[in-house]
């Protein structure tokens, strides 16, 4: 019974106080929701199919942890017709300015160029930064839907077997640690692990049969 009066006093006091805000022309602020940007697509995310090797290049990041709780940042490149892993790159931070130097370092070390770029709506790859990047490079540009990873399937494969063979495997004790061990993972990836929708072939060797022809 006394719970009941309270609540009843409380809705009472609650009313009251509603309606001295409305005579008194008060009203309580409320606070805006964050407008997320969205990355503007040259080509659909959903219409893009990898035709030959550099045609389309795919990124995405992931997020593990050292050993004394800090952050570790992943950003993951593949090359999606080769399904070569192009970098896997690691640190504590990764912004858009840092994701152009990952992928300026493939240029440079590879001699090859993505004709487009599939990626999700995150703030370092709808940045001013990589957009112009795309432009001077002449890289096309393909968002996602917000909220639709399997448009973007090989990357997202290639990041569950990253996770399962090597993230949640090892416990790394310095950036350091997991930037050797993640390289090691990519370099064994591409040269030794057969690819069933490659004819059985590793990525590296598939592109290189390619490259042949």
């Amino acid at each position: 019974m006394t719970t009941l009066l309270r609540e009843e006093g409380f809705c009472v006091n609650h009313k009251r106080i509603a309606r001295l805000c409305r005579d008194e022309g008060l009203r309580v602020v409320q606070k805006p929701k964050k407008r997320y940007r969205m990355g503007t697509s040259t080509v659909p995310a959903t219409r893009l199919r990898a035709a030959h090797p550099d045609h389309v290049w795919a990124l995405d990041f992931q997020f593990d942890q050292t050993t004394d709780l800090r952050t570790l940042k992943i950003l993951n490149v593949c090359d999606e017709f080769t399904r070569e892993a192009l970098a896997i790159e690691v640190s504590r931070c990764i912004d858009s300015d840092h994701t152009i130097a990952v992928l300026e370092r493939i240029v440079d070390s590879t001699g090859r160029r993505p004709q487009h770029l599939r990626m999700d709506n995150g703030p370092e790859l709808t940045a001013n930064g990589l957009r112009d990047w795309c432009r001077f490079s002449k890289t096309e540009m393909s968002f996602i839907e917000p909220g639709s990873p399997w448009q973007n399937p090989f990357v997202e494969s290639f990041n569950g077997k990253l996770r399962d063979e090597l993230l949640n495997l090892e416990a790394f004790e310095t950036l350091l640690e997991a930037k050797v061990l993640a390289e090691d993972f990519r370099i064994d990836y591409n040269s030794y692990r057969p690819h069933s929708a490659l004819g059985q072939l590793a990525p590296s060797k598939f592109a290189e049969q390619w490259a042949s022809q």
